[in-house]
């Protein structure tokens, strides 16, 4: 039979795969073995079995068995802040970053972008800074996602301009710091600078992906551009080999909406390969509403309640 310490390579792939496909079921079953073959006891181990309970969302279990783990690594902490910030819940992570720093544990360049993701959650700007200057500091300057989690930070924050600055002198960007810089020039309204960096990202070679045509459609809808959302749009597949989704369909009908072309929207729904939901259904609605389109309502309310309805009073 082999000995715990030889098991310890099988079991760490073991609860890779459970942490990869989050089946907390499989998770628990080989936590139950490895207490059983003493393989538990292994730091490398703990440190799986952490990252596996909070891949799961099951923070109390990790926090149990990170609390029992003698030799907390940096790799445990990284597991269980990132946890945390994956959850929504930043300030618990912000403290535990807090606590690895106060146990004097070194950290790498995986656990600042969590770190910076937490500070946006929080618009912790003055902290935010400080991780900045950490950054910097210990070398992860050229790395492409402490800085694309520096762009978000900041842009998150409402600091454009030191969002830019990080942008600017980046030495290589990828889809996520382009559409990063893109979603926090539509957050505040900066719509040319969205197309702008748009036409530079096309133009650097780089493939816009759903999440980047979701932030320029928004940027068309609330900036009131209907002739560049539908250029847009029509591009996503044609040209770039992106299907439209749900998200897009509704910047679409809510771009369409807003200047009155409910036909337009509700021929553009009526053709889409997905299910239309409950918030593109209602988006299509409340421009019926805004500009008094019953008939078309009177449609809509059939299709989705599956009954004809008088919507006319409404309106």
């Amino acid at each position: 039979m082999a000995k715990p310490h030889q098991l310890v390579p099988f079991y760490a792939t073991l609860l890779d795969a459970c942490s990869s496909s989050k089946n907390l079921k499989n998770l628990k079953r080989i936590h139950a073995r490895t207490i059983v073959l003493g393989v538990s006891r292994y730091d490398f181990i703990g440190s799986k079995l952490v990252s596996s309970y909070a891949s799961c969302a099951q923070l109390h279990e990790a926090n149990t068995i990170f609390s029992f783990t003698v030799r907390k690594s940096t790799f445990l902490f990284n597991s269980l802040i990132r946890a945390y910030s994956s959850l929504n819940l930043f300030s618990q992570s912000l403290s535990l970053f807090r606590q690895m720093l106060l146990a004097y544990k070194p950290f790498d360049r995986y656990t600042l972008p969590v770190v910076l993701k937490s500070c946006a959650g929080l618009l912790a700007l003055r902290f935010g800074q400080q991780v900045h200057g950490a950054v910097f500091v210990n070398g992860f300057g050229l790395d492409l996602a402490n800085s694309n989690a520096l762009i978000n930070m900041y842009v998150k924050c409402g600091y454009l301009v030191s969002a830019r600055k990080v942008f600017d002198r980046m030495w290589k960007r990828n889809v996520i710091t382009w559409s990063t810089m893109m979603a926090g020039y539509g957050m505040h309204g900066a719509f040319g600078e969205v197309f702008e960096c748009f036409d530079r990202m096309v133009e650097a070679g780089e493939r816009p992906d759903e999440i980047t045509f979701t932030t320029v459609l928004s940027a068309c809808s609330h900036g009131g551009f209907v002739d560049k959302g539908r250029e847009y749009f029509e591009m996503m597949e044609g040209r770039f080999g992106v299907k439209p989704g749900r998200q897009h369909y509704t910047c679409m009908v809510d771009i369409l909406g807003r200047v009155g072309q409910v036909e337009e929207a509700e021929k553009l729904i009526l053709r889409m390969e997905v299910r239309p939901d409950e918030a593109l259904w209602g988006a299509l609605l409340g421009a019926c509403k805004t500009h008094g389109k019953v008939e078309v309502a009177e449609r809509v309310a059939e299709r989705v309640f599956g009954r004809e309805l008088s919507v006319a009073s409404s309106i």
